[in-house]
């Protein structure tokens, strides 16, 4: 089997492919730790025309955007990670997107205000939205997973994968779960798995 190549640096969404590619048990070649020079090269561009990580090669198949990459990854090798019926499917689907457009955006805001943002630069008003914007989700989330273990039920599956690299953020960005108790065990389950931990 061809091994598969994975683009961008592990402090960008490439982490999540990573994570994703240690639980598949793939052969894996890490490239392009350097986004800035990967954008700058012209083989690249034509992996991915965006300029942007993460971005992926399987043989013939060049594939960009994170989730569609951990979802051909959990299809094509994952067994275990992959659900068996048609409706679970249709769940990893839901929790995939639901992750990228209910709650990213606000640990997004947080995280890189946090981090990555100079001191006369920060903008708490914008930082205290986001935190109030997740209220609402988190909800959802927590009642999704009242009585379960994982978003599915009781395994491990790609929906989980999925959903917390994104709400790993909450934990850098130090988001008060409490009221949300299934929610923030979900999580430290997910983050707990050796393939997140990079072994």
């Amino acid at each position: 089997m061809a091994k598969v190549k994975i683009y961008g640096p592990v402090q960008s969404r490439a982490a999540r492919v990573l994570w994703c590619a240690r639980e598949c048990g793939i052969e894996f070649e890490h490239l392009g730790t350097d986004s800035k020079a990967l954008k700058a090269d012209p083989d690249f561009a034509r992996i991915n025309p965006n300029g942007k990580v993460p971005a992926m090669v399987d043989g013939d198949l060049a594939l960009f955007e994170s989730m569609a990459i951990n979802l051909y990854l959990a299809h094509k090798y994952g067994e275990a990670l992959w659900p068996a019926t048609v409706e679970d499917e249709a769940r990893v689907y839901q929790w995939s997107f639901w992750g990228m457009t209910e709650v990213e955006k606000s640990l997004l805001t947080i995280v890189i205000d946090m981090f990555m943002t100079p001191p006369d630069k920060k903008n708490p008003q914008a930082v205290e939205g986001a935190k109030a914007a997740l209220a609402a989700p988190l909800k959802v989330l927590n009642d999704a997973l009242k009585g379960k273990q994982y978003l599915l039920g009781d395994n491990f599956t790609i929906a989980d994968l999925n959903l917390a690299a994104i709400m790993a953020w909450a934990k850098l960005a130090k988001i008060d779960m409490t009221g949300n108790g299934d929610a923030a065990n979900w999580l430290d389950r997910c983050l707990s798995r050796p393939a997140f931990r990079g072994k």
